[in-house]
């Protein structure tokens, strides 16, 4: 039997000090970090984007197929691919907890593995944070620090007409990976001694399990000079995100279903739920890829990165949200997307 340390045992203080022992500030921008009353930073002359994520046990994932680790790293991932959809560079970020006694030391160990790769993958620093006891399952809250050159920080309310609509990576995996480890969970709580059958869906469940943000996407647009019209983070499902700059930018959009980027390896998973991939690819959610829209005058440098698809344009409020389907027909986008708050 492996060996189980209650956390109870250290102490709050005992507790933080064996969680940030072996902390190393990476940016110059940390002047002061784990250990005093607050966090001192300093973005020389950058402005500052600050954004916050809260994570329920049994809301926003399950510890029944949810390893430990991955859940760390997948905290601070949903953080930063906030900031980076704001254009900007993650810089900080401070953790909170909310502990029942279900989880011990060296479980919490896990947990930090996962949220010291992620900080270490991307740069960022860990400064500050709280752990509280929680009478109902694991609270994970995690705020984010960024940095941008003043004034080339990106919304969602300033798309323009005739804008080109685009999105990075491939969307709709996370959702099938889910439904695979939802099935797993329900013939394994049937019959307790049937090991979880997942062979060739790797890609889909690791979407889901460790997602990645989109450094490289902004990394890009430093590069080649391009500042988005409107961007945000696809997190809710790919329709109701672009709901969401339309709105937003007072604008309509036209959309193209077969423009949608579907990696090979969903779009088989899918056939396996006879489900339809675009329905994923619109609807599913946690993708954390990027959506934005970039003026036609950078048509040539967003067609060049293999990263990135042009799925549609901008048009006038009045025209409405439309997708155009693979056969021909026009649809109204309808948001069918996560929603937190039922």
């Amino acid at each position: 039997m492996s060996e189980r340390t209650e956390i109870s045992d250290l102490g709050e203080f005992g507790l933080i000090e064996h969680l940030t022992r072996n902390i190393e500030l990476q940016n110059a921008s940390s002047l002061l970090g784990v250990g005093d009353d607050a966090a001192v930073i300093d973005h020389f002359g950058k402005q500052t984007v600050v954004t916050t994520d809260l994570l329920l046990e049994g809301v926003h994932f399950d510890l029944m197929y949810s390893p430990l680790k991955h859940l760390g790293y997948k905290s601070v991932i949903v953080n930063l691919s906030d900031v980076y959809a704001m254009n900007a560079t993650p810089t900080q970020i401070t953790i909170s907890l909310g502990l029942s006694n279900r989880i011990s030391l060296e479980a919490l160990d896990e947990f930090y593995e996962g949220v010291y790769a992620a900080c270490s993958h991307y740069g960022v620093d860990l400064v500050g944070g709280d752990t509280t006891t929680s009478q109902k399952g694991f609270v994970i809250s995690v705020t984010a620090i960024g940095e941008v050159t003043p004034d080339q920080f990106v919304k969602r309310s300033t798309a323009q007409k005739g804008d080109l609509l685009c999105v990075s990576g491939d969307l709709g995996a996370a959702y099938i990976g889910l439904l695979f480890l939802e099935r797993e969970k329900k013939i394994f709580l049937e019959s307790p001694g049937v090991q979880p059958d997942l062979e060739g869906e790797t890609y889909v469940v690791g979407r889901l399990l460790k997602p990645e943000a989109r450094k490289d996407i902004v990394d890009f647009f430093a590069e080649q000079e391009i500042l988005p019209t409107a961007m945000m983070d696809v997190s809710d499902g790919l329709s109701s995100e672009i709901l969401h700059i339309c709105k937003q930018s007072n604008l309509g959009c036209v959309l193209y279903e077969d423009k949608l980027p579907v990696a090979e390896e969903s779009r088989l998973a899918a056939f396996k739920f006879e489900i339809d991939p675009t329905t994923c690819a619109l609807s599913g959610g946690e993708d954390y890829e990027l959506l934005f829209t970039v003026s036609q005058n950078d048509y040539e440098k967003v067609s060049a990165n293999a990263n990135i698809s042009i799925i549609g344009y901008m048009t006038e409020v009045g025209e409405g949200c439309t997708i155009i389907t693979k056969g021909g027909g026009r649809h109204a986008i309808t948001a069918q997307g996560w929603n937190p708050l039922k």
